[in-house]
């Protein structure tokens, strides 16, 4: 989350202390958490009650650890990180906008050019995305007959032109597919799209896994299951095939999908089909990106939809996501091709070696042997001129994921030379090189004065030295003339000497 006020833990230690200057807000936000835990039925570790206006330096350090570990906790978490009440809380500027009530009025302008439609009550909160809405549906002259409208506005990752966009998404209604969801209507605009599809009572393979109704919110159905129980070996190994077989198809098309997870997947008897393949031309974000942004081997949508199709695989096999990616060890499963399936693509191994491909995949022993017994042939005619467009849209969303990737692995590079420098260890490390680099130092220049002394000695001896030898050559000298002038026989010799040694001579 990117911050735009002041820090968030500071703001929750205030807001849980009570010394918030507007008390209205305060309330505001504390119902809100209130909610939270309500309909998440999580247990989340919030600090033990308290008096209000207790302001003690310990007790406050001891409750800003608790709720700094209770953050962790919701940021961590990858239900709670996405839902609309926690991001208000961190970055309230950037959420100000009441999104259904924008739905409303997009639907509304929607109505008044087709007046067939009836809008019986709104779904609140059965999806995951913030900007993404939905309506249960009627049509006047079919009052028994239900459907469901969501509406999204356009994300990021939007490339298409506004006139492609909405020639594609107008489209989605033509194509035709054992393992794709009906669409019955779809349209889209300059900012935002609208599709209407059959509303089904069993719900999603999301759904099925977690004993969900389809209709409660999307932190009630999935955020903490009350019982964890996987699918049958035969529905993993049926489910398995059909998916893949349906992104092969779109593969093979041209088409980016990109947002495969369980609650995309409609069951239709034992028959899954693929939801939502609108999500890619109107550029939101994958359920999964917080994961394979994190691995620069998942370059490619086709890759991306491997990698959702084991966090898939793993829901059907376990009844719940996995913990951790990478993950290093399965528990028992019911057959061993589904953990052969799952080392291919959610081990350490997989994420830096690169994704199988779906015809891979579709050759292994797990999904090799399954009959299909659906006849129906697919149909989905895209022109030419608009596959070159998805193929130029791909591209970018692939490019885009690509400079994300080397942005996080930049700062997660940076992140732990952080974490190593600013360690306990290292700092004792640095204080010690500091000190034998002083004392070195220290030795070092003691030396150097030494040797400057020492040499400053020997020149002032040397000096002395030659002075004494001069003035005892010169005193023999003056001895020895002074010797033979006495006896005379100096007037034969022609020896210079100084003009003040000869003067004291007397020469």
């Amino acid at each position: 989350f990117a911050f735009k006020t002041k820090d968030p833990l500071e703001e929750l230690l205030e807001l849980l202390l009570g010394v918030k200057p507007k008390f209205s807000k305060f309330l505001c936000k504390v119902s809100n958490f209130s909610s939270l835990f309500k309909i998440s039925t999580l247990s989340l570790p919030l600090p033990p009650k308290k008096l209000i206006g207790n302001m003690e330096r310990e007790f406050i350090a001891e409750r800003q650890k608790g709720l700094q570990a209770y953050l962790d906790v919701i940021t961590t978490h990858h239900i709670l990180s996405n839902c609309e009440l926690v991001k208000k809380f961190l970055d309230p500027n950037s959420y100000s906008v009441n999104y259904t009530e924008i739905a409303l009025q997009h639907v509304s302008m929607f109505f008044r050019s087709e007046p067939k439609w009836e809008v019986v009550e709104p779904l609140k909160d059965i999806g995951w995305r913030i900007r993404k809405k939905y309506f249960l549906m009627k049509i006047k002259n079919q009052p028994k007959e239900r459907l469901v409208l969501s509406w999204a506005d356009l994300g990021p990752d939007k490339y298409l032109s506004d006139r492609d966009l909405q020639y594609a998404v107008k489209l989605l209604s033509s194509c035709s597919h054992p393992y794709i969801y009906k669409v019955t209507f779809a349209t889209a605009n300059e900012s935002s799209a609208l599709v209407i599809r059959p509303f089904s009572e069993k719900g999603t393979l999301k759904d099925l896994i977690y004993k969900a109704k389809p209709k409660d919110p999307f932190l009630k159905k999935y955020c903490n299951p009350k019982k964890i129980q996987g699918l049958e070996l035969q529905q993993i190994k049926t489910y398995g095939r059909q998916i893949l077989e349906v992104l092969k198809f779109l593969h093979e098309k041209g088409f980016p999908y990109g947002h495969l997870h369980s609650a995309n997947v409609m069951l239709d008897g034992d028959t899954c089909k693929l939801l939502d393949l609108e999500n890619s031309l109107l550029g939101l974000p994958s359920f999964y990106r917080s994961y394979f942004s994190q691995y620069r081997k998942i370059n490619t949508l086709e890759g991306v939809d491997v990698h959702c199709f084991g966090h898939l695989l793993y829901e059907m096999t376990y009844g719940r996501p996995p913990d951790t990616i990478p993950v290093e060890t399965f528990p028992p499963a019911p057959s061993v091709f589904v953990v052969s399936v799952l080392e291919s693509i959610l081990t350490c191994e997989a994420l830096k070696n690169g994704m199988p491909t779906v015809s891979r995949l579709l050759q292994m022993p797990l999904f090799s042997d399954v009959l299909l017994t659906n006849s129906e042939k697919p149909q989905f005619k895209i022109p030419t001129k608009l596959k070159e467009a998805l193929k130029i849209s791909k591209e970018c969303i692939e490019k885009r994921l690509t400079e994300e990737q080397k942005l996080i692995h930049q700062h997660r590079r940076l992140t732990r030379a952080q974490s190593h420098h600013g360690s306990e260890e290292e700092k004792k490390k640095r204080k010690i090189l500091a000190r034998k680099k002083s004392k070195r130092s220290a030795n070092e220049s003691g030396e150097e004065h030494s040797a400057k002394y020492s040499n400053s000695n020997n020149s002032g001896n040397y000096r002395e030295g030659n002075l004494l030898l001069h003035s005892c050559v010169r005193f023999s000298v003056i001895t020895v003339i002074f010797c033979l002038k006495r006896i005379g026989i100096t007037n034969t010799l022609h020896i210079g000497l100084p003009k003040s040694d000869t003067t004291v001579l007397g020469i």
